[in-house]
């Protein structure tokens, strides 16, 4: 039995590939979601060579940089053993249907349609984000770059009591994202009180410049971004050290270690669909596209700042 799956091929071209189930549970897709930023590294060939190992997906194929078959973010039906007709989530690229061991298969809970499953992953970085944060009741939190993950962080962050969440972004039309996920809006050039926290998710210099400025006295600003192989200017001049800033980074690959003695991935897998009933979310799905016309507009996709989630619809029969 084989199934075809997108596989990056070379920079910035896609193509769909046959290939073989492997072993273990078998799973047909029935959405993937496309992770823009780090997608677009991927497509790009920006991975730099020292994190070839470390960024390497749980079900890769290839390696980087071509060919590669990645992607994380895939949701399908179990058609086999003691999960049979269940709807899980699953870290898997795009593909029309394959076979993880069971344990890596997260049932959706009651409440969370497959469709906004997709956003699970995303999810999953955001809670561990506001984790490194450190952010508490009653602070005042900015989040600048208004993406996919960037806009999950402020909706978690506005869910913590008497907190003042601002969503900040050079794109005018997050102004309605960031009010319906419970959050306020700002242009860079927008007047800001101090915050307390300030999470950059923009992957750019400019971005990291305007959070740094954001911050308060003794604050903490977590840079969420991944750069790839990008150099990156980082200001640390003007208020920097007489503010006392701290400059923390995050990434989903480890948990806090506070977290660890009690925390591990699956429960945090587990609990970032816990946090998908909302069906406000469904927000940060902005278009869908059949796996078979993926090759030919993923760059596209990738490259549009529009862009939140883009679902990845797969045949049913």
């Amino acid at each position: 039995m084989t199934t075809s799956a997108l596989w990056c091929v070379g920079p910035t071209q896609a193509e769909l590939r046959d290939g073989a189930l492997g072993e273990g549970v078998l799973v047909n897709t029935l959405y993937s979601g496309i992770s823009r930023g780090t997608e677009r590294l991927v497509f790009r060939g920006d991975i730099p060579a020292s994190e070839f190992q470390r960024m390497r997906g749980p079900a890769q194929e290839g390696d980087f940089p071509f060919p590669v078959k990645y992607g994380y973010c895939a949701v399908g039906t179990v058609v086999e053993g003691e999960l049979a007709g269940q709807t899980v989530f699953a870290l898997h690229p795009h593909q029309t249907s394959f076979r993880l061991p069971q344990h890596m298969l997260t049932p959706l809970p009651e409440g969370v349609p497959a469709q906004r499953a997709v956003l699970t992953a995303n999810m999953e970085t955001a809670l561990n984000i506001l984790w490194d944060s450190t952010a508490g009741a009653g602070d005042r939190i900015a989040v600048v770059g208004a993406g996919v993950v960037g806009a999950l962080v402020g909706y978690l962050a506005a869910q913590l009591p008497g907190s003042a969440v601002t969503l900040v972004d050079t794109n005018q039309d997050r102004a309605s994202l960031a009010a319906t996920l419970g959050c306020e809006f700002a242009t860079p050039d927008q007047a800001l009180q101090p915050c307390d926290v300030v999470v950059h998710t923009s992957a750019s210099a400019a971005g990291l410049h305007t959070a740094l400025a954001l911050a308060g006295q003794e604050a903490t600003v977590v840079e969420a971004s991944w750069h790839g192989n990008a150099m990156v200017e980082v200001p640390l001049g003007e208020a920097f050290h007489s503010k006392r800033l701290k400059l923390v980074s995050s990434q989903v690959g480890q948990l806090p270690a506070l977290r660890t003695p009690r925390w591990d991935h699956a429960r945090r897998l587990a609990t970032a669909l816990e946090l998908l009933r909302d069906p406000v979310l469904d927000v940060l799905i902005t278009g869908e596209t059949a796996l078979s016309q993926l090759p030919g507009e993923y760059g596209t996709i990738l490259n549009d700042p529009a862009t939140l989630c883009h679902r990845v619809v797969y045949p049913t029969s």
